[in-house]
């Protein structure tokens, strides 16, 4: 409590004193938001713990900032952030608070004894897995009374698509629209892969890329069912092709030559010889 409380006092010195500081809105500091969750991303795939612990702060920064702004406008602060937030996390976790503890300080667990006032609430105090506890959030959260008015509306329109298809996904399943056995999975895979195929052949671009997103869409549910999480996944892939490809290029500059100027034949070998590396 000691460290937050110094880290609020140099941002209302910065916010007073420093000119940046100073001019910055909700608006200015977004795209400065978005960098600052990609780079802590970075950070987390790579397990740097130096660099989770500094971009966190980074993070942590903006958060701050926004609550300083909405007090500056006398909308809340970031006591108002922290404590709807624990206000929201103990009404959402009914098999370890009861919901009449919305609102106390420093609450602790007590024994679940359902009663008049939150009888909606006692079915989802026995969750014991993590499935019945995902299951549970996904439908306290309609009962809320700013909650979501439907499964899907808590998905946000600003996701990366590949992540949206995921959550949407995932949050149908919680109301049992899911397959029954995973493996029939595999059967869309390759249904959806065929209608690919076949639309390509048409040169209907409009019509392929209908497909093509099908076929992604397929694919990503199959991960899913495996719990597999298909944004690290393809990010994986990505680094290990730029580290490979990488290699290609700087062994050419080594030979004094141009990438481009590499026979595709060279620039196999060279891939190859990148991938037997990194297995070593």
């Amino acid at each position: 409590m000691k460290a937050f409380g110094r880290y609020l006092d140099v941002l209302d010195a910065l916010r007073e004193y420093c000119p940046w500081d100073k001019k910055q809105t909700n608006e200015s500091l977004r795209p400065n938001t978005i960098e600052e969750t990609y780079e802590l991303s970075d950070a987390l795939l790579k397990d740097d713990i130096r660099e989770i612990c500094k971009e966190l702060g980074d993070v942590l920064l903006h958060i701050c900032f926004y609550a300083k702004i909405g007090q500056e406008k006398g909308q809340f602060d970031i006591a108002d952030v922290c404590n709807k937030s624990a206000d929201k996390l103990i009404f959402r976790h009914p098999h370890v608070y009861h919901p009449s503890q919305v609102g106390e300080p420093c609450p602790k667990p007590l024994p679940y004894v359902p009663d008049n006032a939150n009888e909606q609430m006692s079915s989802y105090a026995s969750a014991t897995t993590v499935g019945q506890v995902l299951d549970n959030w996904e439908q306290i959260k309609q009962k809320e009374k700013d909650g979501n008015k439907s499964v899907l509306s808590g998905v946000p329109k600003s996701l990366p698509s590949l992540i949206k298809a995921y959550r949407i996904q995932d949050k149908a399943r919680h109301v049992g629209f899911d397959w029954e056995v995973k493996e029939d999975v595999w059967d869309k895979v390759r249904e959806e892969l065929s209608e690919l195929e076949e639309e390509l052949k048409t040169g209907d671009k409009h019509s392929a890329t209908q497909e093509l997103g099908d076929f992604l869409f397929s694919v990503i549910n199959a991960a899913r069912l495996y719990h597999l999480n298909p944004d690290n996944a393809l990010e994986y892939t990505n680094q290990k092709f730029i580290r490979r490809f990488n290699f290609i290029e700087s062994t050419a500059k080594n030979q004094g030559r141009e990438i481009k100027d590499l026979t595709l034949a060279e620039m196999d070998e060279l891939w190859h010889k990148a991938k037997a590396e990194e297995n070593e």
